[in-house]
């Protein structure tokens, strides 16, 4: 490895002195550039390189090469005012020895790294930023280990149709790379552009030189490949009813008629494909371009009728042709409206799925509000009498049986939102009544419907009303886990915060629901909201009560446990040696049950070394030492 590495270096002596001699390095910053070669030399010759030696020693010699650069100008400009030009302009031996040098090492790691996508695709940009003639045999290398790539197709036919001015190579590499790759979108769309980029060239050639159109579409009839045959040349410069149309467009249509004949052939599935296609021929005006819209169009209804995702593609563009619903909500007009309901309703025909009613429905939202605004009801445009059309389209999902749980709650919402309360309920308790009774969503929006209604309501609600409002909290919680249902609970306290009664039932609701499922050890507790609306409401002494009930159940939950010692501390802190003592006995309580917690330990001993004695801080480091399966965990503990 040595005798390599002297070998290299010992190769590098007639640059390193035509550097001296120029006078662009001093002797000693050679030393360092042999110093830094070397190094970097070595760590090359390792049995196992890294990528990122490779890239180091690039980047040292591309900085090297820019610095070389500045002081070669720097020595141009003092040999110009000594008036030798000759020698200022004179290339030797140091000009390329750089960029050779960093070839080589590319070289060298894209051969130790050939599966490596992103280095190749760096070393083909700097061959095409030093243009140092390389550019194809990387190109040659990179297809060859890499051909079921696409980009590396695309890649290389730009290059030659942009930089190399090379048509025909790029589109044999174009139509190689679809032999190879024919199942690729990006391909096939590529080529299109490509061969209408070039089309379009010719056609300003012709503008510019005043050729004869037959003349110029012949030159690039001339340049099309076999693959394509007589069939782009017997459809050019065809008459339609006696009239002679532009050969251009004529071209342009038969072009992408044929590759998007082969696109289809190839990906028959892909509707992704078939829309970029049709916005390349909406984008482009290319003769009988309507016809080929609808035939596109009509081919793409006949194989996708069955995807929900092409109905909502196809309403929007009847309503705003290439545009998106936001970009034309200025300038809506009801008869384009109108148009896509019709496709909507026609969608519902062949695909009556959950996925389409949501995508109508979705559709309508966005047409009928302003941008910005979620509220149907501060509607004031035209499009207001759609609303009623939207309410039809819930019921046509629930009478379906496509009435999701994302629906349902949409659909009572939007009563909600039209101030229908009364509707709203009744939806709310028809649909938790039917399929969607164990729709977790919808119980909770119904109970905080009813709740907020009150709540909302300056006068106090009767006995009978907090009765209806406890049996559905009851029935939802049959429905909801605890973790999911905290707004809930604190909209159920607010609720029942002025009716102790009422208020003692829902803390004894609470019990039965912590008891059954068990407390949080983090996230959301029930248990620990009902302590802190407890300690608000009533004070500590009732806050202490309540949270020694929840602690008696099975599984109270580490999160109650942090919760009620929080609070204990709190009033330690202030003074009271009895909290002390509570806080105490509640973490002797939680290690009970979490003794392999390392964090509740840590906590503890903080607490003793803060209000504590030293004594009692060294006993609960030894219990934990002694307790704990991993206790370098609580020895190595910051803080401690």
């Amino acid at each position: 490895m040595a005798d390599t590495v002297q070998y290299k270096l010992e190769r590098m002596i007639d640059e390193l002195d035509d550097l001296e001699r120029k006078g662009i390095f001093t002797r000693r910053e050679i030393a360092e550039i042999v110093k830094q070669r070397r190094k970097f030399e070595y760590r090359l010759k390792r049995p196992s390189p890294l990528k990122q030696d490779f890239l180091a020693y690039i980047d040292y010699e591309t900085q090297l090469d820019s610095l070389r650069r500045l002081r070669k100008k720097s020595v141009a400009r003092e040999l110009e005012k000594q008036g030798d030009k000759r020698r200022r302009n004179k290339k030797s031996l140091s000009d390329f020895a750089g960029i050779s040098r960093i070839v080589d090492i590319y070289r060298i790691a894209v051969t130790r790294f050939k599966g490596d996508l992103e280095l190749w695709f760096r070393y083909l940009e700097f061959c095409k930023d030093k243009k140092n003639g390389r550019m194809k045999k990387v190109l040659a290398q990179l297809i060859r280990f890499h051909p079921k790539v696409p980009g590396v197709w695309i890649y290389a036919a730009a290059w030659e149709f942009d930089h190399d001015l090379n048509v025909s190579a790029a589109r044999a590499l174009m139509q190689n790379g679809l032999r190879v790759c024919p199942h690729s979108e990006d391909l096939w769309v590529e080529y299109l552009r490509m061969e209408l980029t070039y089309l379009n060239k010719l056609k300003e050639r012709k503008a510019a030189l005043g050729e004869e159109k037959e003349n110029v579409v012949h030159d690039y009839d001339m340049l099309l490949d076999e693959e394509r045959g007589n069939d782009d040349g017997s459809n050019a410069g065809t008459e339609v009813s006696g009239k002679k149309l532009n050969l251009f467009q004529e071209k342009g249509m038969s072009i992408l008629e044929t590759i998007n004949t082969g696109a289809v052939e190839a990906l028959p599935s892909s509707f992704g494909l078939r829309k970029r296609l049709l916005e390349i021929l909406e984008a482009t005006g290319l003769a009988h371009s309507e016809e080929m819209r609808k035939k596109m169009l009509c081919d793409m209804k006949r194989d996708f009728s069955r995807e929900p995702e092409y109905w909502d593609w196809l309403a929007r563009l009847e309503m705003t042709g290439s545009k998106s619903v936001s970009e034309m909500r200025v300038t809506l007009a009801l008869p384009q409206l109108q148009k896509a309901i019709q496709v909507y309703e026609e969608a519902l025909q062949f695909v009556p799925s959950p996925v389409m009613f949501n995508l109508y429905i979705k559709f309508l939202i966005d047409a009928i509000a302003p941008e910005g605004e979620n509220e149907p009801s501060k509607v004031s445009s035209p499009t207001e009498d759609y609303i009623p059309h939207l309410l039809v389209v819930y019921e046509k999902a629930d009478m379906g049986g496509c009435m999701t749980e994302d629906l349902a709650c949409q659909y009572v919402s939007l009563y909600l939102q039209l101030g229908r309360l009364d509707e709203a309920r009744k939806l709310a308790d028809r649909l938790c009544s039917g399929k969607l009774s164990d729709s977790e969503k919808l119980w909770i929006l119904r109970a905080s419907m009813e709740m907020k209604s009150f709540t909302d309501d300056s006068s106090a609600p009767s006995k009978d009303d907090l009765q209806h409002v406890l049996g559905l909290l009851r029935s939802a919680l049959t429905k909801v886990s605890l973790s999911k249902a905290e707004d809930l609970w604190l909209m159920a306290l607010k609720c029942f915060a002025k009716d102790k009664k009422y208020l003692d039932k829902l803390v004894e609701t609470t019990l039965i629901s912590v008891a059954k499922d068990g407390g949080s050890d983090d996230g959301f507790s029930l248990s620990s909201a009902i302590v802190n609306f407890m300690l608000q409401k009533d004070g500590i002494h009732k806050a202490r009560k309540a949270y020694k009930r929840y602690l008696a159940l099975p599984h109270p939950g580490l999160a109650f446990y942090r919760r009620c010692i929080e609070l204990e501390v709190d009033l330690a802190s202030a003074g009271d040696r009895d909290c002390l003592a509570n806080a105490r006995k509640l973490y002797e309580s939680a290690l009970a049950t979490y003794g392999q917690n390392v964090t509740l330990w840590q906590d503890y001993r903080k607490m003793e070394i803060k209000l504590g004695t030293s004594e009692t801080a060294n006993a609960v480091c030894w219990r934990a030492r002694k307790t704990l399966k991993n206790s370098a965990a609580f020895v190595a503990a910051p803080d401690l």
